[in-house]
């Protein structure tokens, strides 16, 4: 679930994976081990929610 709102926050601001990663939890390879199967924990779940909640209210300000 958590790497479907990913997908679809990456497509919305024409963002590539890797600066997803590094700006949300500080791992390039998030979104790429997220692919491949890796199961984040709730803290690093909380990380990303938050990233994305902050950067869309900085775009609509």
């Amino acid at each position: 679930m958590i790497l479907r709102a990913i997908e679809k926050f990456l497509h919305q601001h024409d963002m590539s994976p890797a600066t997803f990663g590094r700006h949300s939890v500080r791992d390039p390879r998030l979104v790429f081990d997220l692919r491949n199967g890796r199961q984040p924990g709730n803290r690093v779940k909380r990380r990303i929610e938050h990233f994305m909640n902050n950067y869309r209210r900085s775009r609509m300000a």
